[in-house]
Parts: C-alpha cells; sequence; structure tokens
C-alpha cells in the first residue's frame, strides 16, 4: 500500500533545504549582491543622531540563513566603522536560533554587535510590539525569503516599514518573475499538491503591495541556478529530496499518484522552467532584491 501525501516536518525541510543549497547558486547569487550593490545601500542608512549606534532587525523564516545573516551584519560594520550595532533577531525555530547562537559565538569581530533574540514569527513578532505600544526604530531591516509562509504578506509589509527610521531601508529578497518558480506556479500549479501551505509569490506580487503602500523601492534582478538533473533519475536519494523541496512532501516521487508525478517533471522540463547546460538541467532559481526606503 503506497503511504499518503503530507507536508514536510520541520526537521525533514532543514534537510530538503540543504540539498537545494548544495545544488543551486542561491548563497553565492546573494554573495553577488552584498558585494555589488550592500556597501552603498548599508551606507545610506544615514541619520545624524546615529553617532555611536545603528540598529538592524532580521526576520528570518528558513533555516540555513544565519551565515548570510552574518555576512549583511560585517557589512554595516565596514561601511560605519566603529559604530556599536544593535541587532535583534526573529526566529521561530529554538533549534535555529541556537544553531545561530552557535555561530555568533564562535565570530571573533563582532565585539561591536549586540545580539536580541525573539523565538517569535513575524506576526506573533509585531503583536508583542503593539501590545506594548512602543515601536523601536531600525535603520535596516532585512526579510530574506521568509515572506512565502506569512499569513498577511500586505500588512506585514506595511508593519515592518513602519518600523523603518528617518533613512531606513527595508530589504526584501524573492523569488523573480523570471524564475523557473513564477512560471511553474502560474502555468503548472495544477502539478504541486496541496500539502505544501506556502504562499506562491514573486517578486511583481511584492511591488504591487510597495505601491499600493506609495513607497519608494528600487528592484535588483541576480541571476540563480538550481541543478536538478537528479530529480529525474528513478531512485536517486538527491533527486528525491530536491523533489520534496520543491513540493513540500515527504517522499513525493514515492507517495504521488504516477500521473501527478509525471506531470509536474515533465514541467519542470519546459524551457520558461529550466535549461540545459553540458547534459544538466538547470531550474531558474533567479532573486529579486527589493530595496524599500522609509
Amino acid at each position: 500500500m503506497i503511504p499518503a501525501m503530507r507536508s514536510l516536518t520541520a526537521e525533514e525541510y532543514v534537510e530538503a533545504f540543504k540539498s537545494f543549497l548544495d545544488h543551486s547558486t542561491e548563497h553565492q547569487c546573494m554573495d553577488e549582491f552584498n558585494k555589488e550593490q550592500m556597501p552603498n545601500i548599508m551606507a545610506g542608512c544615514h541619520h545624524a543622531r546615529h553617532k555611536v549606534k545603528r540598529a538592524s532587525l532580521l526576520l528570518r523564516g528558513f533555516p540555513g540563513r544565519s551565515e548570510q545573516d552574518l555576512k549583511m551584519i560585517r557589512i554595516l560594520q565596514a561601511v560605519h566603522p566603529g559604530v556599536l550595532i544593535d541587532n535583534e533577531i526573529v526566529e521561530p525555530n529554538p533549534q535555529h536560533v541556537a544553531a545561530y547562537k552557535e555561530l555568533v559565538n564562535q565570530a571573533p569581530d563582532l565585539q561591536n554587535v549586540s545580539f536580541i533574540w525573539h523565538q517569535l514569527t513575524s506576526s506573533e513578532y509585531e503583536q508583542q510590539v503593539k501590545e506594548k505600544g512602543t515601536r523601536k526604530k531600525f535603520d535596516f531591516i532585512h526579510m530574506v525569503q521568509m515572506l512565502y509562509r506569512v499569513e498577511d504578506i500586505p500588512n506585514t509589509i506595511k508593519f515592518f516599514h513602519s518600523c523603518l527610521d528617518l533613512h531606513g531601508k527595508l530589504l526584501i529578497i524573492i523569488l523573480s518573475d523570471s524564475s523557473g518558480w513564477a512560471s511553474l506556479w502560474k502555468r503548472h500549479r495544477d502539478c504541486l499538491p496541496s500539502t505544501d501551505s506556502g504562499h506562491y509569490i514573486t517578486s511583481s506580487g511584492i511591488t504591487d503591495v510597495l505601491e499600493r503602500l506609495g513607497v519608494e523601492y528600487h528592484v535588483y534582478e541576480f541571476p540563480s541556478g538550481w541543478d536538478i538533473t537528479e530529480c529525474f533519475v528513478e531512485g536517486d536519494t538527491v533527486g528525491g529530496l530536491m523533489m520534496d523541496f520543491l513540493t513540500g512532501t515527504k517522499n513525493f516521487l514515492g507517495t504521488a499518484p504516477p500521473a501527478l508525478r509525471q506531470r509536474l517533471q515533465e514541467a519542470l522540463c519546459q524551457p520558461e522552467c529550466s535549461s540545459t547546460k553540458d547534459g544538466r538541467i538547470i531550474f531558474s532559481n533567479n532573486l529579486s532584491m527589493i530595496v524599500v526606503e522609509s
């Protein structure tokens, strides 16, 4: 008897996500953005009253991002040398909080950075702030690939934008409309199982919200690829994890009806989703970096 399809648990998601990172250029793409654009963006987070301190808020929704978070903090340090950085992290998963704290403890170059940890979802943090009646202002807030799991995206963006100080920046990193994900979600959504409860949203969905809010923003597009060749190799363990990540489903290849599995694999091979390079199938994972002004 074939087991029923079900969503990934948090631990299973971490394993599937790792297979994605190991075979994609997502972090390299972010590194390129950090190198080309982030110093100027951070330099613009300037307010005359901030002689000795700057504040940043990191909203996290996925594992494996801690290294990227620290890279952004180091850019802020480099652009504003000697300035104390008051850094707050919003992360609901206690294991991810513990892993992030361990990474911070191993970093000798963060002496001028203080860390406040909120083991909360972004909505829980928002509720807590509103209940206290005092809203801290931040120079820099970033949402890296986390809005997919937010219940109310427009109001979440509106709230955190209101937390920016004068000349502050809100960075939203989200999948681009030119990515294979956008095409998959738009044209082949019927191939995806109902077990993935995330929002199918890409950059245009975010910029539509920003337009309605009437705020100034800039969009930077960066190419990224994901080698999904093993998704088509029968019995391949890595390919199985990739399909689990794609669908949010545990053992998708072993539990999905054959017709559903075939339709999804065929959709992944379409030119609007993937390209072929040296015999490998490369899924487009292009990212949009959206910088919102205060």
